[in-house]
């Protein structure tokens, strides 16, 4: 009895020191608050017209506490989901707040925390 061994691409997830997303989107459609949910409890009173959105994912996913700690420190900013299961963090603001907060946020991750970054994207 002859045995065939088959090689293969294994991948797996393995959580590290890494920043994977980064994106700031200027002047979102309103639907796009709606659908995030971004204009209800906390955030009912705010106008979001004009306001906008940055969105990180970060590993490990507790990093996103961090990320939120930073961002709120570097500008005015308000965080409008976190996830520290995940890692996912969306903050909003107007455009210069969010992305002082967004580059602070790579800037800290990348410098101080020995992390791998993605570029910031943006549109």
């Amino acid at each position: 009895m002859s045995l065939m061994r088959k090689s293969g691409l294994y991948r797996n997830f393995v959580p590290g020191k890494q920043v994977t997303l980064a994106h700031v989107i200027g002047k979102p459609d309103p639907s796009v608050y709606t659908n995030l949910c971004l204009e209800i409890g906390f955030h009912a009173d705010f106008d979001q017209e004009g306001r906008a959105i940055g969105i990180l994912q970060l590993s490990p996913a507790e990093s996103a506490v961090i990320a939120a700690d930073v961002a709120v420190k570097a500008g005015e900013v308000d965080v409008g989901f976190m996830d520290r299961f995940s890692g996912a963090l969306i903050i909003t603001g107007s455009r210069a707040e969010v992305d002082a907060a967004m580059e602070e946020n790579l800037r800290f991750f990348r410098d101080d925390l020995h992390f791998r970054v993605c570029t910031l994207s943006q549109q």
